[in-house]
């Protein structure tokens, strides 16, 4: 025996073991719980600094263009408030204060921002399985 049949071994059971898992997964319908959002700026001018902060963490852009999109998927860990900041194209600092995000929660949530700042926030969240 040569020792590359050693090595291929432990390879194939943990393959084996990783596509059972899987599978299990799979049928158990173990999944973790995901936040799709979407930035959509309306404004009718580019935006800097775009962030999204939500509990545990945040996400955003240096730049988002007029009539441009930005997509981000997170999962929430804790609870607290959305809360988004940026900049319009003067120079001026907005924020806004969206939904209460609780762990667990799933689904997407539609952020726009639309002239002179005014930010509508649109949750479709449920608390995943």
């Amino acid at each position: 025996m040569n020792s590359d049949q050693f090595c291929v071994a432990p390879a194939v059971r943990r393959a084996a073991f990783l596509t059972a898992f899987g599978t299990l997964c799979v049928l158990c319908g173990c999944h973790s719980a995901f936040v799709q959002t979407t930035i959509l700026n309306q404004s009718g001018t580019s935006l800097r600094l775009v962030e999204l902060e939500y509990p545990s963490a945040s996400f955003g852009t240096t730049n988002l263009d007029a009539n441009a999109n930005y997509h981000y998927r997170f999962k929430i860990q804790g609870s607290g408030s959305a809360k988004l900041d940026f900049v319009d194209a003067e120079g001026k600092t907005h924020q806004s204060v969206g939904p209460e995000l609780d762990e667990g929660q799933e689904g997407t949530l539609l952020v726009t921002i639309k002239k002179a700042g005014v930010v509508t926030w649109v949750p479709q969240l449920i608390v995943g399985k």
